[in-house]
This record gives C-alpha cells, sequence and structure tokens, in this order.
C-alpha cells in the first residue's frame, strides 16, 4: 500500500450495510476501499463494487474468498434489495406517465435547458436571479444581464420547465401531472395544496412505492373516517384538560350558508389549541334575544362553568343582550366582543373618509390595471422581484390597507419599470391608462399621501394580527395595541382638532371592549407593559381589574390573598425583581413569565395566567360548505350523523393546522377565484372587455414568487408595541378639558 494513503472513518451517515465490511482511505483527492476479510484494494466502483465482491457476484469485481457466509447472505439480499427498488421506480414512473420515460422529449428538453436548478413556468428571458441582493440597483442590472433577457414586450413567453430535467428525469413532472389531473377532474380547490397534510400524503404513498392502494369510496366513508373522528376526539380529549388549570374561552361565529341557512359554529380556545364542538342552525331563532341565550348557556355548561372566562360573539345587538344576560346568569363568566371585528370597523371607517377614500381609488385604478394585463402584470412582477402589489388580508377594508403598504414599500420598484425602456417600448405605455398609471407612479404628492394613510393604520394592522393570531394568547397585549394606534395618530397630526376625528372613530368601535376587566387585567398583568408604565397605574389597580379580581374569584378570602400579592408584583419583589425576570419580561410570553417567576404569589399567578392564557377573537377558519349543505339536504339519521362527524373532522384539522401553518408557503394570487373576494377591488375591472384578447393570455403570466427579501426586515408586531405609556389616562379615558383649553391656547 503506498504511504501516502490515509485512512478515513466511516461515519454515521453511511447508511449501507456493506460500509461494516470495508475501510475507507484517502490517497490525495482519490478515494479507496479496502475489503477488510481479503485486503483487497478497490480504486473505483465505490461501495456498489465493495457490496459485489462480498456477496460472490462476477464480472465488475472478484469475489472475496474469506467471506463469512451469514456476511454474503447479507449483501446478497441488499443487491436484490437495489435492483428491485429501482424497477418498483421504473415501473411507477411508466404507470404514471403513461409513456417511455427514456422518450427522445426528455433530450429535447434537456438540451434546451442549461440551468442550475429545477424551476417551472418562468417567463425565459426575464426570470429573476434569486441569488443576486434586490436592494441594490447595481445588482439588479447584473441580474438582468446574466439572464440574457431582451427587452421589450414580446418578451413574455414561457416554457414549463420539468423540476428534475436537469437530472434526466421526468418523474417530478409526471407525478405533478397525475396530481393536476385529478384536482382538475374533480374539481378540487387548488388551494388544497396549500393544506399542511398535502405533502405528509404524497410521504405516505411514496414511501409504499408500487404497493400502495388507493382506498375505496366505502372505506373513506366508514372505517378511515371512524378513525379519523377518534384521532380527532383524543387531541380534543389533551386540549380539555389543561381547560382547568388555564382556562377557556367559548367562540361563537355566526355566518350564512350560500343558501341563505345562518348557522353557529361553536369553538373552544384554550392556549393549547382550538376546538371545534359543534354547530347549530339558527335560522329560525336568529332574532330571538331569549333563544340565544338558552344557546349560549346550554354550550358553557357543556364545557363546564369552572372552565370558562368568556364567551366572545360578534357585536350585534342580539348577541350583546344574550351576552350580558348570560353573564348574569354565571357571575364567573364574561360575555366579551369580537375585538378584531372591533378593528376591522375602524379600518372600514377609516377607509370612509373622503380624503383616504380618494387614495384608495388611485390605487385601486393601478392595480387594476397592472393585473388585468398580462404583459403589464409579468413587468411588475420582474421588477418587483416576484412581489405582487396586493397583499391580501382577512377582510376588504384589512386588504386595503396592508396593500397600500405594499404599494408604498415596491414605491421605487415601480417608478423603475415605468421609466425604463421596457416600459417605453410596450404598447400599454402609449394607452390612455398606462398614461394616467404612469403620472400617478411619478406624482411626489401621492406618495406623500399614501405613506401618511399607511403610519396612521399601520398600528392597527399589526393589533389585528396581533389578535387573530393562533400561535400566541393575544389579551396581554390589546390595550396596549390600541394604546399605540391612537398615540400615532395624535404624533402625526399634532392638533387636537385634527387628530380627535379618528381617537372618535377608535373609540366608537373600541366602546365596549374600552373598559373591559379582562382586557384592563391583561394590560396591568403583562410585566412588559405593566413595568414600562410610569404614573397613577403603579399607585393603584384600575377599577375595571378590580372588577375582574371580583368576578373570577368569588371566595372573599382568595381575593385579599390576590390584593396582598400584588404588592409584590408592584414592588418587583422577591423573584419579580431577579435579573432573570427582568430580562424575561421581553422575551417570554406573558403567561409563561408568571409561570416561572410568580411561584410566591400562588393566587395572583393563577389569575394572571388564566387570564394572560385567553384569545380577544372569534377564528377566522371556515369548513367546506358542501358538507353543510349535503346535511341540510339528507333525511337519513345514519347518514345525518355520518356528516356530522365529517364536518366535525373537517373544521378539526383546520384549526390544528392553523396553528403549525408555515408562512412561507407559496404566495397566493390575488387573481385566483379562491381569494378574489378579499381583492376584487384591487384586481377586477367593473367590465371585462375580451376584444383584446392578448392582454387576457393566463399562460403567458408568470406566477408570484414571493421574495420577501425585497420587503426587508420589519419589526415584530409584539415587539412594535415598545414600552412606556404616558398619556394612558387621555388614550384610555379620553380628551380632558384642560387639554382642549390649552389647544386653544396654541391656535
Amino acid at each position: 500500500m503506498s504511504s501516502n494513503m490515509e485512512l478515513v472513518p466511516v461515519t454515521s451517515q453511511k447508511h449501507d450495510p456493506a460500509w461494516k465490511h470495508c475501510q475507507m482511505f484517502k490517497n490525495g483527492d482519490r478515494v479507496q476501499l479496502k475489503c477488510v476479510y481479503c485486503t483487497k484494494m478497490f480504486k473505483g466502483g465505490g461501495i456498489h463494487r465493495i457490496k459485489e465482491h462480498l456477496a460472490g457476484h462476477k464480472g465488475n469485481a472478484s469475489t472475496c474468498l474469506r467471506v463469512p457466509p451469514d456476511v454474503q447472505q447479507i449483501m446478497e439480499e441488499s443487491l436484490r434489495g437495489v435492483v428491485a427498488k429501482k424497477r418498483k421506480k421504473q415501473k411507477l414512473a411508466e404507470v404514471i406517465s403513461g409513456f417511455d420515460p427514456s422518450a427522445s422529449e426528455v433530450d429535447g428538453l434537456t438540451s434546451r435547458c442549461d440551468l442550475s436548478g429545477g424551476v417551472g413556468l418562468l417567463p425565459v428571458g426575464n426570470t429573476i436571479d434569486q441569488s443576486v441582493s434586490v436592494l441594490e440597483d447595481g445588482s439588479r442590472k447584473r441580474g438582468r444581464k446574466k439572464r440574457g433577457g431582451k427587452k421589450g414586450a414580446g418578451n413574455t413567453s414561457l416554457d414549463v420547465i420539468p423540476l428534475d430535467v436537469m437530472g434526466g428525469k421526468r418523474v417530478n413532472e409526471q407525478v405533478h401531472l397525475a396530481i393536476g389531473r385529478f384536482f382538475y377532474d374533480v374539481g378540487v380547490p387548488l388551494d388544497a395544496v396549500n393544506s399542511v397534510y398535502f405533502q405528509p400524503m404524497l410521504d405516505a404513498i411514496a414511501s409504499h412505492g408500487s404497493m400502495s392502494v388507493a382506498p375505496s369510496y366505502h372505506d373513506l366513508r366508514s372505517g378511515i373516517l371512524k378513525n379519523s373522528v377518534q384521532e380527532v376526539r383524543n387531541d380534543i380529549n389533551l386540549c380539555m384538560n389543561h381547560w382547568g388549570h388555564s382556562g377557556c374561552s367559548v367562540l361563537v361565529d355566526e355566518y350564512v350558508s350560500e343558501k341563505g341557512k345562518i348557522l353557529i359554529n361553536f369553538m373552544v380556545y384554550c392556549s393549547e389549541g382550538t376546538i371545534f364542538l359543534r354547530f347549530v342552525d339558527v335560522t329560525d331563532i336568529v332574532n330571538s334575544e331569549d333563544a340565544l341565550y338558552e344557546l349560549l348557556k346550554e354550550v358553557v355548561e357543556e364545557v363546564g362553568v369552572r372552565n370558562v372566562l368568556q364567551v366572545i360573539t360578534n357585536t350585534e345587538d342580539r348577541y350583546v343582550v344574550a351576552g350580558k344576560r348570560l353573564s348574569d346568569t354565571f357571575p364567573t363568566v364574561f360575555w366579551t366582543p369580537c375585538a378584531a371585528r372591533c378593528i376591522d370597523l375602524m379600518l372600514e371607517d377609516f377607509g370612509k373618509l373622503k380624503w383616504i377614500n380618494s387614495i384608495l381609488e388611485k390605487s385601486k385604478y393601478i392595480s387594476r390595471f397592472i393585473y388585468n394585463n398580462s404583459v403589464v402584470l409579468n413587468m411588475m412582477r420582474k421588477y418587483t422581484y416576484g412581489i405582487d402589489l396586493v397583499e391580501l388580508g382577512v377582510s376588504s377594508s384589512v386588504t386595503d390597507f396592508a396593500t397600500l403598504k405594499r404599494l408604498v414599500t415596491i414605491k421605487s420598484n415601480l417608478q423603475s419599470m415605468v421609466t425604463s425602456e421596457e416600459w417605453m417600448e410596450c404598447p400599454y405605455s402609449k394607452k390612455a391608462e398606462g398614461i394616467t398609471m404612469l403620472d400617478l407612479i411619478s406624482n411626489q404628492s401621492f406618495w406623500s399621501t399614501c405613506s401618511f394613510v399607511t403610519r396612521i393604520t399601520d398600528p392597527l394592522l399589526r393589533l389585528l394580527r396581533i389578535v387573530s393570531s393562533e400561535k400566541r394568547p393575544a389579551m396581554g397585549y390589546v390595550n396596549a395595541g390600541i394604546y399605540r394606534a391612537k398615540e400615532t395618530i395624535k404624533k402625526e397630526f399634532e392638533d387636537k382638532k385634527e387628530y380627535e376625528d379618528y381617537w372618535n372613530i377608535i373609540d366608537c368601535r373600541w366602546e365596549q371592549l374600552q373598559h373591559h376587566p379582562l382586557h384592563a387585567a391583561g394590560f396591568y398583568l403583562n410585566p412588559k407593559f405593566f413595568y414600562g408604565t410610569e404614573g397613577s397605574i403603579h399607585r393603584h389597580i384600575p377599577s375595571s381589574v378590580f372588577d375582574c379580581v371580583e368576578k373570577m374569584v368569588p371566595d372573599p378570602k382568595i381575593q385579599d390573598k390576590i390584593m396582598k400579592e400584588t404588592t409584590s408584583y408592584h414592588n418587583a419583589a422577591g423573584d419579580f425583581g431577579r435579573s432573570m425576570a427582568m430580562r424575561a419580561r421581553e422575551t417570554l410570553f406573558p403567561a409563561e413569565w408568571w409561570s416561572t417567576y410568580g411561584g410566591a404569589c400562588p393566587h395572583l399567578s393563577r389569575l394572571a395566567l388564566r387570564v394572560l392564557s385567553q384569545t380577544c377573537s372569534l377564528m377566522s377558519c371556515k369548513p367546506n360548505r358542501h358538507y353543510f349543505e349535503q346535511i341540510d339536504r339528507t333525511k337519513n339519521c345514519l347518514e345525518h350523523q355520518r356528516l356530522t362527524d365529517l364536518v366535525f373532522v373537517q373544521y378539526n384539522l383546520r384549526l390544528r393546522q392553523m396553528a403549525v401553518k408555515n408562512r412561507e408557503q407559496d404566495a397566493a394570487d390575488p387573481i385566483s377565484c379562491d381569494i378574489v373576494n378579499s381583492s376584487e377591488d384591487w384586481v377586477t375591472e367593473n367590465e371585462v372587455g375580451l376584444e383584446d384578447t392578448g392582454s387576457a393570455d393566463w399562460m403567458n403570466v408568470a406566477p408570484p414568487f414571493g421574495n420577501m427579501t425585497l420587503l426587508g426586515s420589519e419589526i415584530e408586531d409584539i415587539e412594535a408595541l415598545g414600552a412606556g405609556f404616558d398619556d394612558y389616562e387621555e388614550v384610555f379615558n379620553g380628551i380632558k378639558d384642560s387639554e382642549g383649553e390649552n389647544g386653544e391656547d396654541r391656535e
């Protein structure tokens, strides 16, 4: 053996069984393998050659005469497994594709593509180099030059590039085609691929290879459904075990079916997750306050009065009456209006203000022109590096202001687009609509107004995301979010007469929640905000927090102990004053902070844990309404129960995935019919013109990439709330007369 050869240890990543029966040596840049039984050295062929040597296969390698019989048998079985696996893979590819994978089309595609990675449906010549910085003009130029893109509107044709063509395989492309055929045939909504269960389904099928057998119709509606119901019930039992410790909230979500039926979905939220209990058709009783009260009372008793802290409904009058009556019946249970709905109504009212509505309409004009012309849409996505102009929200008002913020963010990209030679040569630049769009994008006053609207509405958008989050209980953040929204407006307008109208909009929509005991207690018990607030809040607990203690804790002795323990909290005494506890005010969830450092104040800690573990809003999750329609039609009691269980499973699966869903999934396309309801004003023309077919060729449209690096890193919503609430009294108790006098003096 050469003296230059170095023995290299075999790492744990080497899983082939043959690695246990050889040694690996490195000779310069070359790796050689040595049989541990006969010491024969192999300079090529890799581990497969060693395996053939040990198995006694002649041809590629000489056979080992000293290998133990059991090792030889293991190697033989391993080789047979490799061959079988290759055959199964080949057979699966042929079955799925329906034609020979060695067809000449592969060679043709391979010869046309010289790429380092697989992509699908990219505009040829306009593809984007994802590796370059999107924030530097020079990088953008280099990226376009590297791709060899030609200028001009005509360069928008698309090639469908197989994802695995670089490896000479077509399996992935044909798998995708098979999935597509199933979706198109059955009419499955295309956004079903965003389900967190979609990829695990494919993985399960692939793991069994050609041995996989599809379930039958009867399997899905009997045995599989039965197992799924049991699986969901097991998950629900895990959540129910936490209700007694952290408390829970009953969510009452009303909506109207496509056939006009009014349904109420009852859900239960706790810090471990949200579960769906059942739905009730209330079409005939929805206007009866007594009937609604009885229904709410029944559900609270089902969940357990001792477990329920609050019942959350919408803000309609009939729910206000039923909710307050429920709270009188169960003294320890609060009725709470949905915070997300209140904030959404604030944004809606802002959007109705004449000057804000005007800037929204101008912005929508730009968007509608772009999204209804394939050439312009491709050009926009090219210059924004795959970022769409429209940002989808849970309602049309949220979409309006989120999109306005997105528009401001990509301002320089849009300006680069309309000043480029490519735009000048584009026929749409000479149309009246294109000229109007150019004037708006070039108008500094337009952008200044957009930025101003964005600044005064962004705190409300952030708060809406906080209260709608399934991943973090929001009760400890709501009052701080409202404070920041009003504080921002005050700073932007400065003059009281100017910002008073906007404060009045917020106060009007927030009236029922402004002094809600749970929200006040959440603010007070959140150490991040409590210790960051100066003034009277340190000298006494607001009366609404007293209300919370008296309502949640009927026992006077426990109430007194809680009040005594608040002294330690006020003074940051004991564990509350530790350096770790002080740092953790910013890093831990409020409930976790109390669980960690509140041991010396057990009664106050228990109260804090239950308050801070609650949500503030209804969950915006809707199951497939097709099943509700089927339930309404069926008259067979067995089938009715089966469909009810199917809705039970589907709703709970969707609620479960809301907590784990990855926000970095494929970017949603604003023009998709699956989501167009919330983006309609931004992408839909008043009248669809079909005469200009060239502008509406969807096959030439590049999909959005969702390259969020262009948007830059943004402060987390919770972090943006900051600390320091010096104007707490003014913001939450209204503008004082003395301040009004000062305002008159300033004039």
